[in-house]
């Protein structure tokens, strides 16, 4: 059986998703799309805001001051995609040169020495590296308390793949069948080239039978004109942006590491990766016309609706750390089974205006969750150590 033609994995029955380090909703949009509810823990209060100008439940908070614990056993698909700064190729590095060292610590982890792993990522110099590690954390949590997540997915940028494969062979050992791959964001429908490194886990399911869906648009290799294929072209900027107007995108990204270059994309290709610097992108119109690339327009090329509530501050930052809601729906669609048709017809509709989760569903979510919390309003939630928010101050701690 080829990657082409996956099996159909089993549904899981009445998903519930809790999404870690879950941003300004890219995947919880996605699940929202797909009628399944969930919850994002998130620790940026701007992209909280947005969270809660758009309806999705929300909890103000550091993930790693939370537990699987503090959900009820109806919570049973995890989420996530960890802070990838300092895996980057432009960030110092710090992830890269650790990541023999994170492995390692994953093992151990999967060997029982939770205690001794936390200690260890307390002395290294950026924390950002071990957040890494929390949705392992999470999983091994909840089955240690006899109550597994029936699905985890978790995504981050191509470098932490190995991570991901030592986290599934982790996974592996307490009976889950996965799957770990770098999947190209154009070949699912987003107007981009961005990759990101895929894990995917289902309880109870052989390893063999568990795949990362296959793609539904033809990979971009460089040219305008579509391949011999039997998949749909991808999606080019243009088609995105719903506009006739020849550009060219002069992008934030410097050509052979030389920063008076940069490179240059004609808009009926797509995008760049959208990044937290996508407010630097410029659009060269033929007839002249010269424009930053609109925030409005950043988040369509990710692929989020126009009119999605961006709030906060660093919108910018918000919408490149954002998974492509896109991308999530097929992923979740896939991993949990669900008998969807993901066509271009249903992510019309979606892109053309956000409808908020109802009062129900907040409702819903609200009562999965064990702990004391400070509710801020239907969908916002805070638990301790942090306090109350409020719109012209920091929180206070």
């Amino acid at each position: 059986m080829s990657r082409n033609d996956p099996p159909k994995l089993p549904t899981v029955a009445a998903p519930m998703v809790v999404d870690l380090f879950a941003g300004p909703g890219g995947l919880d949009a996605a699940a929202h799309w797909l009628q399944l509810p969930s919850i994002g823990i998130e620790f940026d209060e701007s992209a909280v805001k947005t969270r809660e100008a758009a309806g999705l439940s929300s909890i103000l908070a550091d993930v790693r001051d939370w537990a699987a614990t503090d959900f009820d056993d109806s919570v049973n698909v995890l989420t996530g995609g960890p802070p990838c700064q300092t895996y980057t190729v432009a960030g110092k590095g710090h992830g890269r040169r650790a990541l023999a060292h994170v492995i390692e610590l994953v093992e151990r982890l999967g060997a029982g020495h939770l205690d001794d792993v936390l200690g260890e990522l307390a002395t290294h110099s950026d924390p950002r590296t071990g957040l890494v590690l929390q949705p392992l954390i999470w999983a091994l949590s909840a089955i240690n308390d006899e109550r597994p997540y029936e699905a985890i997915m978790l995504e981050q940028v191509p470098a932490v793949e190995p991570v991901w494969r030592a986290v599934a062979a982790v996974l592996e050992a307490h009976g889950y069948g996965t799957d770990v791959g770098v999947l190209r964001t154009e070949e699912y429908g987003v107007p981009q080239t961005r990759r990101r490194a895929i894990l995917t886990a289902r309880l109870g399911v052989a390893p063999e039978d568990v795949w990362l869906p296959a793609p539904t648009h033809q990979r971009y290799t460089g040219a305008a004109e579509a391949a011999q294929d039997s998949l749909p072209k991808w999606r080019s900027m243009a088609d995105a942006l719903d506009t006739s107007a020849p550009f060219t995108v002069v992008s934030n990204y410097s050509l052979g590491g030389d920063a008076t270059k940069r490179c240059k994309r004609r808009h009926d290709r797509p995008a760049f990766t959208v990044t937290g610097k996508a407010s630097r992108n410029r659009l060269k119109f033929d007839s002249g016309r010269e424009e930053r690339l609109s925030m409005q327009d950043a988040g369509r090329l990710q692929t989020f609706p126009e009119d999605f509530p961006w709030r906060g501050r660093d919108i910018s930052q918000q919408i490149g750390n954002a998974i492509p809601p896109r991308l999530g729906a097929h992923l979740l669609a896939h991993l949990l089974g669900l008998e969807i048709g993901l066509d271009e017809e249903f992510f019309a509709r979606k892109a053309a205006g956000w409808s908020r989760p109802t009062d129900e569903v907040a409702a819903q979510v609200r009562e999965t969750i064990v702990r004391d919390v400070n509710a801020q309003s239907s969908t916002l939630l805070v638990g301790p150590p942090l306090g109350a928010v409020r719109e012209d101050a920091p929180i206070a701690v």
